[in-house]
């Protein structure tokens, strides 16, 4: 299976049981919040700046569906995710393969390159299947 098949399977999958499963997670408090009001200490607590943010309590504000609601909820902080993620990733190997003057190799070992080096370098690949050369 090549990486952009399995990539978009995997994206839509996550997106399903972002958007599915949020509908079944439980109604039920929290670890913290059920600690705060079993101890007592509950209506102490202050609201988040961001209550009244468009996906605060889990769900899409104006939407009337508790359960799309959810849903949506998930599948937009599954992509947020996603696109916080993949940049970061795509940054940290953009950075980290920008230096052409550092090499990644261990000690001793010899430069190999494949055939994409060698036609990007504008040179006629050949395969070289022994030290000798010949």
């Amino acid at each position: 299976m090549r990486t952009r098949t399995f990539a978009v399977i995997a994206l839509v999958a996550a997106l399903l049981v972002a958007g599915v499963a949020s509908y079944y997670a439980s109604s039920h408090p929290d670890g913290l919040e059920h600690v705060a009001e079993k101890v007592g200490f509950a209506d102490t607590a202050e609201d988040s700046p961001a209550a009244g943010s468009p996906l605060s309590d889990y769900e899409v504000k104006g939407v009337e569906n508790d359960a799309l609601a959810g849903g949506l909820a998930g599948v937009i902080g599954a992509l947020v995710v996603l696109v916080l993620a993949g940049g970061l990733a795509y940054a940290v190997r953009r950075k980290g393969s920008a230096d052409p003057g550092v090499d990644e190799r261990p000690a001793g070992e010899p430069e190999q390159r494949d055939a994409k080096d060698l036609d990007r370098l504008g040179h006629r690949a050949r395969r070289i299947d022994h030290p000798g050369g010949g």
